[in-house]
């Protein structure tokens, strides 16, 4: 069981995928939380808008969509990357791009472990653990 990376439709560049995954599954395990299968997956606006509207009903781009199949403690699950919103939202933030990319990994693995960000207080409770753990990456 494992945190795996796909590339779908595009390449996220240079990353370091043997730290980021180390650092991914720690963090599940901090949260008291098992590894399962989970894979990341790396694609454009466009696959990822088209997974939006097809799956969630939803027509607008977005930076990361989850798609859970935890089962009790195991944590599982699909988190699809726009590599175009990250590259985007970096510059938008004046953050680096393998900053922001950590940041909407963590996001999904969070969401996978049960945090929500849908209303003001859960939105700011996730902010601080995605810092939290943004805090904890060893390269």
């Amino acid at each position: 069981m494992a945190v795996n990376f796909i590339n779908e439709d595009r390449h996220p560049g240079k990353i370091k995928r043997k730290s980021l995954k180390k650092w991914l599954e720690d963090a599940i395990e901090k949260e008291g939380k098992k590894t399962g299968v989970t894979t990341i997956v790396f694609c454009s606006d466009e696959y990822l808008l088209k997974v939006n509207k097809e799956f969630l009903k939803r027509d607008y781009l977005t930076d990361v969509i989850s798609f859970d199949y935890t089962k009790g403690e195991k944590i599982s699950g699909d988190i699809l990357i726009s590599i175009e919103r990250i590259q985007e939202n970096a510059r938008k933030n004046n953050v680096s791009y393998l900053e922001e990319i950590k940041r909407v990994m963590i996001h999904g693995i969070l969401h996978l472990i049960g945090y929500n960000d849908n209303t003001k207080e859960k939105r700011k409770e996730m902010t601080r653990m995605e810092d939290l753990y943004l805090g904890t990456y060893k390269d």
